[in-house]
C-alpha cells in the first residue's frame, strides 16, 4: 500500500484527492494537514466522506508526512518549495498541484507569482505531470508539477498538431472558460453566488498566469516561434471547464487525416476521449470524472474546407484538470496502472 499525506486538505483540490484515494484500492491514507482545523475529523467538515476517511486533520508540525511514501500539495503558491527538499531528502515523493514548479524559468515564475522561488535547486528536477505528454519521465520522477487546468486543455489540443507541424505556431488563439470552484475554496467577492450566478465574463485579459506555462510546454514540440492569445472566462456553473482553440492549418491537410492524427496521438491514452469528426463535447459529459473530451472542427469557406482549424476541449477542472491528473501521476510514479482509481464514470445530469 502507497502510504500518502495530503498539505492542504480543506480546499477544492484537497477534498478531491481524499475523494479519488479513500477508494483507491493501493493507497492509504496517512496525513491531511490544516492549520486552521488541527484535530477536527474530516468527516465532520466533509460529511459526503464519512465511512471512508476517518483521519482528522492535524497541524504541519505535527503531521508525519516523513513517513510517507508520497506526498501532494493541494495548497496555495510557495508552500510545497519550502516544505519539498526536506521531504525529498527523506526519500518521500512529492506532487505539486500548485505552480511552485510548473515554470523551468525561475525569472518568469517570479515575476508571474510575485513571490521569490526559495528552492530553484528543485526547478531542473521537477518533471511536468502531464500524462499524455510526459508518461515516461513521470515514472521516474519523484518530483511532479501538477499542470494547470486551462493549460491541460490547451496543450492537448494543440500538441498533436505542432508535432506533425501542420499548424502555424505564431498565431494560436484560445477561448477558454471555468467553472468558480477553478478559483479555490475561499471567501472572495468576484466568486460569491450573488456576484458569479447569472453573469459571464472574461478575467485575465491582459496577461494570465497560465499563459507562460503552456506557451513553454507548447514550445518543446515545435521549431516555430509560439505565440499564443489566451482569455479564460468564469462561467456561472460549479465544476466544468470548456477550451475552444483556434489554429491556422499552414499546410494542405484533408479532415479525415487531422481525426485520424488525434486518434493516432491518443490511442493509449485512457482519459483523452477523441471524438467524431464535428461532434460538440459539453462539458456535463467530464463531470466528476477523470476524461478529457476533444474534437475537431473546420469551418468551410466558399464550399470548401478552410484553412481554419478549431479544436473544442472540455473537462472537470477540479478533476483531469488537477487532482485526478495527480492521481493519475501518483500511478504512474508507483507502476501502478495509470488509470487505477480513476475510472469514475461522468455524472449525468
Amino acid at each position: 500500500m502507497i502510504k500518502v499525506g495530503i498539505v492542504g486538505g480543506t480546499g477544492y483540490t484537497g477534498v478531491e484527492l481524499l475523494r479519488l484515494l479513500a477508494v483507491h484500492p493501493q493507497v492509504q491514507l496517512t496525513a491531511i494537514t490544516s492549520r486552521k482545523e488541527d484535530g477536527l475529523p474530516v468527516a465532520d467538515l466533509y460529511p459526503s466522506l464519512r465511512g471512508h476517511v476517518n483521519l482528522a486533520f492535524s497541524s504541519p508540525d505535527k503531521a508525519n508526512l516523513s513517513e510517507c511514501d508520497v506526498v501532494f500539495f493541494a495548497t496555495p503558491h510557495g508552500v510545497a518549495m519550502a516544505q519539498a527538499p526536506a521531504l525529498l531528502a527523506a526519500g518521500v515523493k512529492v506532487i505539486d498541484l500548485a505552480a511552485d514548479f510548473r515554470l523551468k524559468d525561475r525569472a518568469a515564475f517570479e515575476q508571474w507569482y510575485k513571490i521569490p522561488h526559495t528552492a530553484p535547486e528543485l526547478i531542473d528536477q521537477a518533471v511536468y505531470g502531464l500524462p499524455e505528454l510526459n508518461r515516461e519521465d513521470i515514472k521516474g520522477a519523484s518530483l511532479v508539477a501538477n499542470p494547470g487546468c486551462y493549460p491541460t486543455t490547451m496543450q492537448l489540443g494543440y500538441t498533436p498538431l505542432l508535432k506533425a507541424v501542420l499548424i502555424d505556431a505564431s498565431s494560436l488563439i484560445a477561448d477558454c472558460k471555468s467553472g468558480v470552484s477553478g478559483a479555490g475554496r475561499k471567501a472572495e467577492i468576484g466568486i460569491l453566488f450573488s456576484e458569479s450566478s447569472d453573469n459571464f465574463k472574461a478575467y485575465g485579459v491582459a496577461g494570465h498566469r497560465h499563459l507562460p506555462e503552456t506557451t513553454a510546454q507548447l514550445q518543446r514540440f515545435t521549431e516555430q516561434k509560439v505565440s499564443l492569445i489566451f482569455t479564460p472566462h468564469l462561467v456561472p456553473m460549479i465544476r466544468g471547464m470548456h477550451s475552444t482553440l483556434y489554429a491556422r492549418l499552414s499546410k494542405d491537410v484533408s479532415n479525415a487525416e487531422l481525426q485520424a492524427l488525434f486518434e493516432a496521438e491518443y490511442r493509449d491514452a485512457p482519459f483523452v476521449d477523441v471524438m467524431p469528426f464535428a461532434s460538440h463535447p459539453e462539458t456535463r459529459s467530464t463531470r466528476g470524472s477523470n476524461m478529457l473530451r476533444l474534437a475537431l472542427h473546420r469551418p468551410e469557406v466558399d464550399g470548401a474546407p478552410g484553412n481554419m482549424l478549431i479544436i473544442l476541449v472540455v473537462q472537470d477542472n477540479l478533476v483531469k484538470g488537477a487532482s485526478g491528473q495527480a492521481v493519475q501521476c501518483m500511478n504512474l510514479m508507483f507502476g501502478l496502472e495509470e488509470s487505477l482509481g480513476l475510472k469514475h464514470i461522468a455524472l449525468l445530469p
